[in-house]
């Protein structure tokens, strides 16, 4: 006899819909809040059959049969049950009200007449619960900030009598929220939309009109340095695909290399600054340990532009040469370091992300094309045009090399870039790029835990 609240239709999920996927199979999202190898929910084993098994000896005949379900996993009581946000997000204990599973000869027991008692909870007993549940959940989440501020470069910062190393200082949801609250995130942001208006309709080479600085001109050295690095230590022989080795022993490269390298940018007079720089420079490239790369050591490259712009190293005459000169020769670099030692994406969304590693390119690129008379949105599809114009425009360089290393279509690979490619203009890309990268970058806590903090640019 089908007991109430226990159907599941032949091959489906548990309440209909259809063959149920792993949890993280390909072409279905994950159901932890952030998709990272750090913060991915364990995979829960698909649902079986409901099995009778039958009661203890000491029950008595009156009592109700129970069924058992599978072990989700090891972690079954806590982040790999059946639980909230669908398979394998979270224990049952998030569902106040959810009869009880008690463990029996490695199975779970329901009994088939709800919990205890016999009973289910009343339905505004139930939906009561599910409300509590959601307040207390959202009461921990971080803000989604939209940070509205004007474009502006820092105003130059009087020399600390002592400067720090940088080192990280958002440990909590509540430690990320007073930084998305406080004043220096919208310098930060207001820095990002200063060159962002900056490189508006202007390409990355053959403009006549700039000529890049001295301040420019050294730290474009500092990356020409660390790509010859690259060379210097090649990959070593190995069966991975991600993860080469190697890139640890560039890093420690770079750490022997990086003050003298930040003395070759600043001016005598705040020299001294170098040692809270360091650390920023030596995250820009990824991680060491994890042997990755991300959007948050992306932001760390920009925080170390926006720290020296606030030195006075750089000014508004320095804006274009930021986005256009170093930040490009920064990508470039990066693709190398990338397809040398197979950097993992750190905290990517996979399939359903803007892009593995980059962000601020798709920002300051789709800037560029603003206006322009020929290359629109959709010209992404176009092999020619990638072919002809992806060295003088982010954008379309980016695109280029997404479809360099991944095979196949782009609606398959970047579903995400495919769409928005269907977007009447630039200037809506542009926007719509600046406030994703708000929510998806600097609202998210797995990426922003990460991120460090100074005299120069201070939590809050």
């Amino acid at each position: 006899m089908q007991q109430p609240g226990l159907h599941r239709p032949e091959g489906g999920a548990p309440g209909g819909g259809g063959p149920l996927p792993p949890d993280d199979s390909p072409g279905v999202p994950t159901s932890a809040p952030y998709h990272s190898k750090d913060t991915l929910s364990p995979t829960a084993a698909p649902w079986a059959a409901l099995q009778p098994h039958p009661p203890p000896a000491s029950a008595s005949t009156s009592d109700p049969p129970s069924f058992s379900l599978p072990r989700p996993g090891p972690a079954a009581g806590s982040g790999g049950g059946l639980g909230s946000g669908g398979l394998g997000g979270g224990g049952l204990g998030g569902f106040a009200g959810f009869p009880a599973l008690a463990p029996s000869d490695g199975t779970f027991s329901l009994p088939a007449g709800g919990g205890a008692g016999g009973g289910y909870p009343s339905a505004a007993a139930a939906a009561a619960a599910v409300a509590a549940s959601h307040a207390n959940m959202a009461a921990r989440r971080p803000p989604e900030a939209i940070i509205t501020v004007s474009p502006a470069m820092p105003a130059p910062a009087p020399p600390a009598p002592q400067y720090q190393p940088a080192r990280k200082r958002i440990l909590s949801a509540d430690d990320l929220k007073r930084f998305l609250a406080g004043e220096s995130v919208k310098g930060f942001m207001a820095f990002i939309l200063s060159v962002n208006e900056a490189v508006a309709g202007k390409k990355a080479v053959g403009d006549a009109s700039y000529s890049p600085s001295p301040a420019v001109q050294a730290l474009c050295g500092v990356l020409t340095r660390l790509c010859a690095l690259v060379d210097e230590v090649p990959p070593e022989e190995q069966s991975l695909r991600y993860g080469n080795p190697a890139f640890r022993t560039w890093c420690s490269r770079l750490a022997e290399l990086a003050p003298g390298l930040l003395g070759s940018v600043l001016p005598d007079a705040v020299r001294q600054a170098s040692v809270e720089l360091v650390p920023y420079l030596l995250d820009s490239f990824g991680n060491s340990t994890r042997i990755d790369y991300g959007t948050g050591h992306e932001t760390t490259f920009v925080a170390l532009l926006y720290c020296l712009a606030k030195l006075g190293v750089f000014g508004e005459e320095d804006r274009q040469g930021l986005g256009l000169v170093v930040f490009k020769q920064y990508l470039e670099l990066m693709r190398k370091i990338q397809t040398t030692y197979w950097l993992e994406p750190a905290g990517s969304h996979g399939v359903w992300g803007l892009d593995d590693y980059q962000f601020l390119p798709f920002i300051w690129g789709s800037a560029q094309l603003i206006n322009h008379p020929m290359i629109k949105p959709r010209s992404i599809h176009n092999p020619d045009i990638l072919e002809a114009y992806a060295d003088a425009y982010l954008y379309l360089g980016c695109i280029k090399f997404v479809k360099q290393v991944k095979k196949g279509l782009l609606g398959e690979t970047s579903p995400m870039l495919n769409d928005i490619s269907s977007v009447p203009s630039w200037a809506k890309v542009n926007s719509g790029m600046i406030k994703m990268y708000q929510v998806e970058v600097l609202s998210k806590f797995p990426i922003m835990q990460h991120f460090i903090f100074g005299s120069l640019l201070t939590l809050e």
